[in-house]
């Protein structure tokens, strides 16, 4: 067994636009290999990570404290202190916190961490590749990267 406290784990922080968020790898703090768990805590007004799902991975978030709204593909679910949502390794799992009340919105964010995945961003119509470490992961990958889902390429060189 290995133990941690989240007031020994450092915040990590993400800016960009109204991509704001702190973030702390709980599941890193005691190198857990096949689950992952980070605690979030998103400002007022801001959102995590852009609207996604995996196609290997399975998530699911808890709410500590405050309130807010879980996007998902049928629109904007209400989220508040006490819930517990499960998000599918598919289309139905796509996702994205948004944070539109006036107090922070602490949840914790766990997920299998099985690889290789396949994460698809609709709304930004690009996929990303992570073979070797998982999303999240910490471990070196082996093939990594993001492309444009329209981009095509044929099987055989004419």
């Amino acid at each position: 067994m290995e133990k941690t406290n989240e007031s020994d784990v450092d915040w990590q922080e993400y800016d960009r636009d109204e991509t704001t968020f702190h973030r702390k790898e709980l599941s890193s703090a005691v190198d857990a290999a096949a689950l992952g768990c980070s605690l979030y805590e998103l400002p007022p007004g801001m959102r995590s990570w852009p609207y996604h799902y995996h196609t290997a991975n399975e998530e699911a978030l808890y709410v500590l404290s405050g309130d807010g709204k879980l996007k998902t593909e049928a629109g904007l679910e209400a989220l508040t202190a006490g819930d517990y949502v499960t998000l599918p390794a598919n289309e139905s799992g796509g996702h994205r916190v948004v944070n539109d009340s006036e107090k922070p919105l602490r949840y914790l964010a766990m997920s299998t961490m099985n690889e290789p995945d396949v994460t698809v961003y609709p709304e930004m119509d690009k996929f990303g590749v992570f073979v070797g470490s998982p999303p999240g992961g910490r471990g070196e990958r082996t093939l990594e990267g993001y492309y444009h889902i329209d981009d095509e390429t044929e099987y055989w060189e004419e």
